[in-house]
């Protein structure tokens, strides 16, 4: 088999085979993008080597509960699972795929639910089996679910009972879909029925480091689904580099989140990186403000993994008690305002950890430190990652100057069979986020859009997030979004729409007074002030 390469590191170029797969069904190995088409992959910081044949899920689960059995483990508002009960199940489940479903090592099996335990159970269930899990969102309809379920080739697909519906009307327009079983289901055709009939016993399946784990779907799928595949050490790599790195979990720590578990970023914090810990984590169907509030009020929840969304909606909500026992709190998926930074610390004592990663690198790759931030900024890249700001042609940009971001380490991308995109993502081995970013002399990275959302305006290269930052210092910003706007004469403008905090106050002379604002604040920016300002509140 010819030798992949896996990265320079310090000079250093190692290479080393692709192992050969232990999966009887080929799909997903044979649609890997070609050899020189991935992107590098540093290897000379990844503390651990992993054996060549290992079960991630293996690795995790029944590492945790040999040494923690009756410990918590998943959480619920009304319910606790430990980790010898987790194990007992997700055993079950797998027994069941095997035995009952005729599941063969490296099919796919579709994951479709809310947060629960069962969902949870249900993934560690599908590699432990030698499946490919595929976990899809909740919300999903019928048209979404087809093109997923025909593009990752899923042949069967356990699903909530509850939201089933969508998955039963696309199944007719899915010939390989074969078995739908339903979890939450007290029928004797449901998956608990399946799993009453195997004793918690499982021999698990141990694929190559080099199979593929998991197909995830990126968040911003459009048209034709962007999937991308991570392999068993990819899995495994993460916890080192987030689990270990950033978060640092104790058994005593609880975890709570609001990240579905089909978007990597929640698979990877409220799941995985909890088990690796042998921590305890919880999980919420539904993770608004005032739910999440009431479960601080409750547990002494140590870890946030939330958006700033979230973190915003819950300052108003706490009391000081509430949240003593915090000490670790991370935002991902959108901007983080520094404005929100200082609040919440000010408030808490805690700082936010601003964390950015992609679906494509399956977990985060950049970090803010836990203390002394700077405000607004990501921070620096983790452990075994590279991350540079380039041009067009893939030089590196003096400090302070704008341009894409790069980033290379252990994971990277691999499409599912798009050359076309994976030429697009991965260049000269650099992955490229999309992302427009600025970087200090010290290597703190500073977000200032997505590169197809900079506004250029008379000339100007204009960030909506910097306007955002700016309105969000005002006391009557609740919240804004800023966009470009099309404008005859200048092309496209800024507009800002804006929730005030009184909407007694909407209307024009609150918009002059934002614009006097962000004219009053505009030398701290490299933009003009805003044209114009939509008055409309939602």
């Amino acid at each position: 088999m010819p030798a992949r390469r896996l990265g320079r590191a310090r000079g250093r170029t190692t290479t080393v085979a692709l192992d050969v797969s232990a999966y009887a069904d080929s799909f997903a190995r044979d649609r890997l993008p070609a050899r020189a088409l991935w992107p590098e992959l540093e290897i000379a910081d990844v503390r651990n080597r992993w054996p060549r044949r290992i079960n991630a899920a293996a690795a995790i689960l029944d590492g945790a509960a040999a040494r923690f059995a009756d410990r918590p483990c998943l959480l619920t508002p009304d319910a606790v699972w430990t980790y010898a009960e987790l194990l007992d199940r997700a055993n079950r489940i797998a027994a069941a795929l095997v035995e009952d479903f005729g599941l063969a090592p490296g099919a796919r099996v579709l994951l479709r639910g809310a947060n629960s335990p069962m969902l949870a159970a249900c993934w560690f269930a599908v590699l432990k089996a030698g499946g490919i899990a595929v976990t899809t969102m909740p919300l999903l309809r019928a048209r979404e679910l087809t093109e997923i379920v025909n593009r990752a080739e899923a042949t069967i697909a356990l699903c909530d009972e509850r939201i089933v519906g969508e998955l039963q009307l696309a199944s007719a327009a899915c010939p390989g879909l074969r078995r739908v079983a339903c979890f939450h289901s007290a029928t004797d055709q449901g998956l608990e029925a399946a799993m009453a009939r195997h004793n918690g016993a499982f021999v698990n399946f141990t694929p190559s480091h080099d199979d593929v784990a998991l197909i995830a779907f990126t968040s911003s799928t459009t048209g034709k689904p962007k999937a991308t595949l991570h392999f068993h050490r990819d899995v495994l790599t993460i916890c080192q580099t987030v689990a270990d790195s950033v978060l640092r979990l104790e058994p005593a720590d609880i975890v709570a989140g609001a990240a579905p578990l089909g978007f990597t970023y929640g698979l990877g914090s409220l799941l995985l990186f909890p088990l690796w810990s042998c921590a305890s984590t919880l999980l919420l169907e539904r993770c608004t403000a005032d739910i999440l509030a009431g479960c601080l009020r409750r547990m002494p929840i140590t870890t946030l993994m939330i958006g700033p969304t979230l973190y915003r909606a819950l300052l108003p909500l706490l009391r000081d008690e509430d949240f003593a026992a915090l000490r670790t709190c991370c935002s991902s998926g959108e901007h983080l305002a520094a404005s929100l930074f200082t609040a919440w610390r000010e408030r808490t004592g805690v700082d936010i950890r601003n964390l950015l990663g992609a679906t494509e690198m399956l977990h985060a790759f950049v970090a803010a430190p836990e203390r002394g931030a700077k405000p607004g900024s990501l921070g620096r890249a983790l452990p075994g990652y590279r991350a540079q700001v380039v041009d067009e042609a893939m030089r590196p940009v003096p400090p302070g100057v704008v341009g894409r971001l790069a980033v290379r380490g252990p994971t990277g991308c691999r499409y599912l069979d798009d050359e076309a995109r994976q030429r697009t993502y991965v260049v000269g081995g650099w992955n490229l986020t999309g992302d427009a970013f600025r970087q200090d002399e010290d290597g703190t990275l500073w977000h200032h859009a997505r590169a197809d959302d900079i506004i250029v305006s008379s000339g100007y290269n204009i960030s909506g997030v910097e306007v955002e930052d700016v309105l969000l210092e005002h006391p009557l910003v609740a919240a804004c979004a800023v966009v470009g706007a099309p404008d005859e004469a200048r092309g496209p403008i800024v507009k800002a729409f804006v929730v005030p905090t009184d909407m007694a106050r909407a209307g024009p002379r609150l918009a002059r007074a934002l614009q006097d604002h962000v004219k009053q604040c505009s030398h701290r920016t490299n933009i003009r002030a805003p044209s114009s300002f939509a008055r409309r509140c939602r």
